[in-house]
């Protein structure tokens, strides 16, 4: 897989039973090129190794005043020096390529599953986790993936050195071969405790990124209550929390960095010493000297992988088992489903509450707990994230369907749906019928200064599809927001569209006009909202009201406001006490005029 090949066509089924089994999942799914790397990065380590024989060969036949073996010498450097050069541009180029290939299936990998699992991501992981698996910590798992096949070539580069010092030199070669896994080995001792501060980093770092999501995701609101400087107060010493973890853990790593430069200076003195005595007593060559001090002076540049690696582990490891962690979750239906794939059409019925939209219907529901309204809402969708008994449309149990037919048939637009950044050609832009226009979609939902505002803010756009969006809209207020995500609803026509508190930010004359609005063009298509406004419940065809988990009356609004006390409660937010002094009030008329009928 190249860079230019991505995304790939099917990033593949991840192993995510635990963080360094998703980890070897991903090094073996591009086998290719960490082969690659490999073989590039023997000949750039090989080749800078071999640079001290060269030169060994070189200072000799200068001693040796040999004309022949100093050419021989210069043509090996050279090849030295090619072999060098290349390795490391090819090394780099295969490094760079796994490190990005690995990052974009991990990437790849979270967006399918965050589209697989839809509202039931955010109930089990918090967004501010996810922000932070999606960003980060895919940098860091892409980073330990690359670093294998680099790792693996220097150790074996230092073995190869190493055995060659041995048949090359013996007398100093076992020196080198006693201390070269002393020198590698050392830090081991010192990565629990490095890999454990990692992970205190990393967790206070991810609190600190939800605590900023959350923050500015309700700055508006803050604003309003002043709120601002407490939430700026608690984000402060978090931050500072992260930077604490941050000193103590590159405390740690400062101390492997040292012990990685410490210990190969040792052996480098001890190399010199015991080299200098058999120079002394005639028992090597100087060439020889020069070479073994040379190999072990370049040796401390492959031995650097070593702390490297280490490093990257004890970083994705901790991204890696969150990661596992979000892609292990699964929804609690089969979302490949019992049946082809089709989009049925008929009423719409959900036998837990009893519920029933008709088809071609304008049906309203009116529930007092809001949470209950959104979990009804998402079951009503199909494949909802708590089990339970499927909802039937057209008596096809909606479970029974592949997710994408579920989805298609029924489209779920939840109280707080989210804006994407970018033009609004390209909100708009959604799989559709085609029936219905940019134009109409946007005039239902009342979107006219929200197009004045837009144009406003993009001075370059003269055509308002063309003005901008910045991200979740935080530009624009929440009715607007509200407006153009009801608008990307109504493009959309599907054959049942339901929506939860879709005017709650708006005010009653254009909650008013887009009642009218929606009624018009959802004409002849079932529609089912979730809202106590009297504005939108006047115009449904049937309102239905849900209480403590069932439907417990069906009627036309004012009806429903006049003869059951339980939906003028939620319709009119009247209190006990108020609906007990009605209650009496209307008792005491009913006896006053019981008593007039008796005198008269």
């Amino acid at each position: 897989m190249q860079i230019q090949d991505l995304p790939y066509p099917d990033p593949g089924v991840p192993d995510a039973r635990s963080g360094p089994r998703f980890l070897w999942w991903l090094w073996r799914n591009q086998l290719g090129g960490q082969l690659k790397s490999l073989a590039w990065g023997l000949l750039h380590f090989v080749s800078v190794s071999a640079l001290p024989f060269c030169v060994g060969l070189a200072v000799q036949a200068a001693v040796d005043r040999s004309g022949t073996r100093l050419a021989l010498t210069v043509g090996l450097l050279v090849l030295c020096g090619t072999g060098l050069a290349v390795g490391d541009t090819l090394l780099h180029r295969a490094a760079v390529t796994n490190w990005i290939t690995a990052a974009a299936r991990v990437q790849q990998l979270l967006a399918r599953k965050a589209a697989h699992l839809g509202s039931a991501l955010t109930r089990r992981v918090a967004a501010g986790e996810v922000v932070a698996v999606s960003t980060g910590d895919v940098e860091k798992i892409g980073w330990f993936v690359e670093a294998v096949s680099r790792f693996t070539a220097a150790a074996v580069t230092v073995v190869i050195v190493a055995v060659a010092l041995v048949v090359y030199q013996p007398a100093l070669g076992v020196v080198v071969a006693v201390g070269l896994p002393v020198v590698a080995l050392a830090v081991l001792p010192l990565l629990p405790r490095a890999t454990r501060r990692a992970d205190v980093q990393r967790e206070k770092a991810g609190r600190a990124t939800e605590l900023a999501s959350d923050t500015v995701a309700g700055l508006r609101v803050l604003r309003g209550i002043g709120g601002e400087e407490l939430f700026l107060d608690r984000y402060r010493r978090a931050s500072q929390e992260v930077r604490h973890a941050a000193v103590r853990s590159a405390r740690m790593w400062s101390l492997i960095s040292a012990v990685q430069v410490l210990l190969p200076g040792l052996l480098l003195i001890a190399v010199v010493w015991r080299g200098v005595d058999l120079a002394r007593a005639g028992r090597i060559d100087v060439g020889e000297l020069v070479t073994v001090y040379s190999a072990v002076m370049i040796l401390t540049y492959p031995l650097r992988h070593f702390e490297e690696i280490a490093m990257a582990y004890s970083f994705s490891r901790p991204s890696a088992k969150r990661a596992a962690r979000v892609l292990s979750l699964e929804r609690s239906t089969d979302t490949d489903g019992t049946r082809e794939a089709g989009v049925p059409g008929g009423d719409l019925y959900d036998p837990v509450t009893g519920l029933l939209a008709p088809a071609g219907r304008f049906t309203a529901v009116v529930c007092g707990d809001p949470d209950a309204a959104g979990r009804l809402a998402e079951r009503l969708g199909g494949h909802p994230a708590e089990p339970g008994r499927s909802v039937l449309l057209g008596g096809v149990p909606l479970d029974d369907l592949p997710l994408d037919s579920a989805r298609t048939a029924v489209l779920v637009q939840d109280k707080d749906p989210v804006l994407l950044s970018g033009t609004l050609r390209e909100l708009l832009d959604v799989p559709s019928s085609g029936a219905v226009r940019a134009g109409d979609a946007l005039a239902a939902a009342q979107c006219e200064d929200v197009l004045d505002a837009l144009v406003q803010g993009s001075l370059d756009a003269a055509d308002p599809l063309d003005a901008r969006i910045t991200e979740r809209g935080r530009s624009l207020s929440g009715g607007q927001r509200q407006r153009l995500a009801l608008a990307r609803s109504l493009i959309t026509d599907p054959e049942v569209l339901v929506l939860d508190e879709p005017t709650s930010a708006v005010d009653s004359h254009t909650e008013a006009r887009i009642a009218d609005g929606l009624r018009r063009l959802r004409s002849g298509r079932t529609t089912v909202v979730f809202t106590s406004s009297p504005l939108l419940l006047d115009r449904a065809d049937q309102v239905a009201l849900v209480h403590e988990g069932r439907v417990a009356a069906v009627g036309p609004h004012r009806e429903l406001i006049d003869g059951e006390p339980r939906y003028r409660a939620v319709v009119t937010r009247e209190t006990d006490e108020e609906l007990a002094a009605a209650d009496g009030m209307l008792l005491d008329g009913l006896q006053e005029l019981e008593e007039i009928e008796e005198s008269a």
